[in-house]
């Protein structure tokens, strides 16, 4: 096939969508189709999914861009699939789930990252974050499947082998077992260096390999839909299902930030900095983690539990003006001259400190602090927190990039509804890390690095740079502005140590 098409399907925690792209990675005009899903969420922490609801949201949306492709469906060679990580959920014998799926969000295992912290030690918890490139946290699989052990047992007892959801619905089309490096990597069980699942958390957890799924990487496709699939989509009976990895991974290659020289700045409901890089980093910078793209391509970086959300709470606790007004009025302020010092944990933090228990601060309010300078405060600390993780990244970045590169400060593309919206976020946010920030002008990164890559595995092309991401507008730091951001910074850490240390 000449110029075959990709089928990509981006599962997310608000919606499944499947898109249409061609062999220069542009969406196919006319052949997407989107379905709203949300998690049931709980009281106590919990949020989870149906996976009977996934599963029928992904068929739904495959039907809806095979109808509207018409004969072009007949060019896919194909099918890529992104999903939100940090997921399990439980199959039985027969493969049929005994469980919800539990996703990154589901907090009511709170207890059991710092459980397995005393039982390991310091040199234990230092050791598990250099094997497996990810800290002990609520999100991860140990802490997870702790927890499922310990509370949810007659579902533990059922369960006969706990995969992703991408595992799960794949499956369900292929009859096949498969998690990707990407995926695995998510978990906080695979052994980053031998890539199998890790011996000693298995060894920790008392558990056997076998319960979960076995690797397979992107050069490894699937291939050979089940009878009742390949009826109701012939032009996908012969195409190539590549392994379904992690949508972080996906939106990096599809922001064009594919080697070292370009880091991924995303903020959409939560936030994330991350950059490819090669996997066989020595050690992985202290609170940060080492995913996968695929066998070849790590992923460093980290990840905050703060972004639109926290923007979001602050339109409906402070009745903000509307978007237009309120950026006239940020842009009017002077950086950081509120007096305010803000921990932005709403929903306790990630990347770089780990700590589950901690909450959002707002300190050194006035009678005269007027709402408008808590949203610019509370924007600058979320900046902040990327500034952080910007610092952790940067020495590590040398390695692997071309030797007239290497001198080079790296570029940051942007992504994201949330800092997209803005251009005082997006200049502040320049300002605070001291570096362009170029704008990605692609509307679906995900979804397009999910084809980049599958175009690859095809021979499209040899290389993923060689499909160039579109860029917008570039903002450009004020040196000025980058120093007193620097000393506030320094107040934001003094006022976590005052209050988490």
């Amino acid at each position: 096939m000449s110029d075959p098409y990709v089928l990509t399907l981006d599962l997310g925690t608000s919606s499944v969508r499947a898109m249409l792209f061609d062999a220069a990675a542009r969406p196919v005009a006319n052949s997407v189709a989107q379905r709203q899903v949300r998690p049931h969420t709980t009281t106590d922490g919990g949020a989870t999914f149906d996976p009977h609801e996934l599963l029928a949201a992904v068929e739904d949306v495959i039907d809806q861009v095979l109808h509207s492709a018409g004969p072009q469906a007949q060019h896919i060679g194909a099918v890529a699939m992104g999903t939100l990580v940090g997921n399990i959920m439980g199959v039985d014998a027969q493969d049929a789930p005994v469980s919800p799926v539990y996703i990154y969000a589901d907090t009511r295992n709170t207890d059991d990252p710092q459980a397995l912290r005393r039982e390991l030690g310091a040199e234990g918890v230092e050791a598990a974050h250099d094997r497996t490139g990810c800290l002990i946290h609520t999100s991860y699989l140990p802490a997870r499947l702790r927890w499922l052990q310990r509370v949810q047992t007659e579902e533990f007892r059922q369960a006969q082998r706990w995969v992703s959801v991408g595992e799960y619905i794949y499956h369900a089309f292929l009859g096949e077992w498969c998690a990707s490096y990407s995926v695995a990597a998510w978990t906080g069980m695979l052994d980053r260096r031998a890539l199998t699942w890790d011996s000693e958390w298995l060894a920790h957890l008392g558990l056997d390999a076998g319960l979960l799924s076995p690797l397979g990487d992107l050069s490894e496709p699937l291939q050979g839909l089940r009878a009742q699939y390949a009826e109701r989509w012939p032009a996908l009976a012969n195409a190539r299902w590549l392994p379904a990895i992690g949508d972080g991974a996906a939106a990096n290659v599809g922001s064009g930030c594919v080697e070292p020289d370009r880091i991924a700045l995303t903020v959409g409901t939560t936030g994330a900095m991350r950059v490819v890089v090669d996997p066989d980093l020595d050690r992985v910078p202290d609170g940060l983690w080492l995913y996968r793209v695929d066998a070849r391509r790590g992923l460093l970086g980290g990840a905050t539990t703060e972004g639109g959300n926290v923007f979001a709470w602050l339109q409906d606790a402070l009745v903000l003006p509307d978007a237009g007004t309120l950026e006239a009025q940020l842009s009017e302020l002077e950086p950081a001259a509120h007096g305010l010092a803000v921990l932005p944990f709403w929903g306790g933090e990630r990347a770089p400190g780990w700590r589950e228990d901690a909450r959002g601060t707002i300190h050194g309010l006035r009678l005269s602090t007027r709402p408008v300078e808590i949203v610019q405060a509370c924007l600058e600390a979320m900046s902040y927190r990327f500034a952080m993780i910007y610092d952790r990244i940067a020495p590590h970045l040398a390695r692997g990039r071309p030797t007239d590169a290497a001198e080079r400060e790296p570029a940051i593309v942007a992504s994201g509804g949330a800092i997209l919206s803005s251009p005082v976020w997006l200049q502040l946010t320049a300002d605070v890390l001291g570096r362009p920030l170029h704008t990605l002008a692609e509307s679906e990164a995900t979804s397009r690095g999910l084809a980049v890559l599958a175009l690859e595995q095809l021979g499209v092309v040899e290389h993923a740079v060689q499909l160039v991401a579109a860029t917008g507008r570039v903002y450009v730091p004020r040196p000025a502005y980058y120093a007193v951001h620097r000393e506030a910074l320094a107040r934001q850490r003094e006022l976590y140590a005052d209050l988490l240390t």
